[in-house]
């Protein structure tokens, strides 16, 4: 095989098709699958399959094995999926019940193990903004400030300042001083920045070294949010503290 693949273009939708078939058949087969394995099943001549391979390792999709003998994902490959966070147990479950019982509000549980926001616990009876918009704007809401406040450089995950409301912090320079504010005292807060009627506070989950895994939110009016009575915050901190154990 030679270096020499020439890129697709957009006007080839016969070889987009059959670069994805090579991909889906090297996940199937698993790693260690050859070229000639690929062209027979794939029915595509040997020097399209080459042609193809080489293109794909080029661009990381596929790397070939030491051994040179055959091929595996690559690094992009992975970008392909959207990696799924673990649903929390049903100990976690029960201390966010808890919660729930003894507050007016709605209370929320997402997970940050994967990197990006993933609600695992929404509250039934006070439905959340969709998880979608949560993840795609974490700078909008406080669960997603959690996250971008634990960044070295929250830029990374915010590829749009969108504004929701008037609300919404769209300034870099004045995101910067809420993440930072999140930072110094574990609280972050949305008054009305997603919605106009609906504010959010949120207080990191952390495991036994200290890492973000969660954050557990409780959602109410802007109002009320932005003044929360220190009872609420406080009962908000303990049962954090008692997911850590429970999700790490």
């Amino acid at each position: 095989m030679t270096g020499g693949a020439s890129p697709l273009s957009g006007r080839q939708p016969k070889a987009v098709r059959s670069a994805l078939a090579v991909l889906e058949e090297v996940i199937a087969a698993g790693p260690g699958v050859t070229a000639k394995e690929i062209s027979a099943a794939l029915h595509l001549p040997p020097a399209t399959t080459y042609r193809l391979l080489n293109l794909l390792v080029a661009e990381e999709y596929l790397v070939r094995l030491p051994d040179l003998r055959g091929f595996a994902l690559g690094r992009r490959a992975g970008r392909l999926t959207v990696p799924a966070a673990a649903l929390p147990c049903t100990a976690a479950r029960t201390v966010v019940e808890h919660l729930r019982g003894i507050v007016r509000w709605g209370v929320h549980l997402a997970s940050f193990t994967t990197g990006r926001l993933t609600l695992v616990d929404p509250d039934p009876d006070h439905p959340p903004t969709d998880e979608a918009t949560l993840s795609r704007y974490p700078h909008a809401s406080a669960l997603g400030k959690l996250l971008l406040a634990e960044q070295p450089d929250w830029r990374a995950l915010v590829r749009d300042l969108r504004a929701f409301t008037e609300q919404t912090l769209v300034n870099a320079a004045e995101l910067d001083g809420s993440l930072a504010e999140t930072a110094r005292t574990g609280v972050a807060r949305q008054c009305g920045e997603l919605r106009p009627d609906r504010g959010c506070v949120a207080v990191p989950v952390r495991d036994a070294d200290g890492q973000l895994i969660a954050g557990l939110a409780l959602c109410g009016p802007p109002a009320r949010i932005a003044h929360l009575d220190d009872a609420l915050l406080t009962a908000l901190r303990e049962h954090a503290r008692r997911l850590g154990p429970l999700l790490a």
